[in-house]
């Protein structure tokens, strides 16, 4: 059965959406994967729809969309034919959010190294205990080494949170290999992004338990 990923933040602009998209294309690489979008908002949706219309979409992710009960009988489909789904939420906590989460092995949260999306990540962190679901954050537009950032590790750390050791930058070449139905490690696979997602897929593997 396949391994569930729900990429989950209650604030917007946080990179739900491109976060599961690269990761997906980039694990593809090595292994059977798909999205599920329960985002009302349909961005993965749509990108899965200019995919399927670009020759330069290499890597097969199949893409699914679905929302209320039906939710937990579409996952279970896809676990059965998939090593790994990736399930982009709403950006608010709602059933179908609670039920994505009561779903998943993992619960990646993505947060730009900024305050506010720290404190919005409370409600999802609180869920996924409930669910009791494992939890781990990922820093998304993130500078290097600025003091923000490593005030805000020192505070993670200090409560115990788990945080992906691997963190994406902020640049172009996410959002336009994504504006083209594309993974970032098809469009520029020599590409420091590329790297920066390969390198954090090396990371959330280490998160997942072994596929059965």
């Amino acid at each position: 059965m396949g391994i569930v990923i729900a990429i989950a933040q209650q604030k917007g602009g946080a990179g739900k959406t491109m976060l599961a998209a690269h990761f997906a294309v980039a694990l593809a690489e090595q292994a059977r994967v798909a999205v599920l979008d329960i985002d009302p908002q349909g961005s993965l949706t749509i990108w899965g729809k200019l995919r399927s219309c670009t020759p330069k979409a290499v890597q097969p992710v199949a893409i699914a969309t679905v929302s209320g009960w039906r939710l937990a009988s579409e996952l279970e489909s896809l676990k059965a034919a998939h090593d790994f789904i990736f399930i982009d939420t709403p950006p608010v906590i709602d059933s179908d959010a609670r039920r994505a989460i009561r779903g998943a092995d993992l619960v990646l949260i993505p947060l730009n190294p900024a305050p506010p999306d720290l404190w919005a990540a409370e409600g999802t962190l609180k869920l996924a205990a409930e669910e009791k679901r494992r939890a781990a954050l990922v820093f998304n537009r993130a500078s290097a080494a600025s003091r923000l950032r490593k005030r805000l590790e020192a505070e993670i750390a200090a409560r115990g949170l788990t945080l992906l050791p691997a963190s994406l930058a902020n640049r172009a070449g996410y959002a336009n290999a994504f504006a083209d139905g594309l993974g970032i490690t098809e469009s520029g696979p020599a590409t420091q992004a590329a790297e920066e997602i390969r390198t954090a897929i090396i990371a959330l593997l280490e998160l997942l338990p072994p596929i059965s």
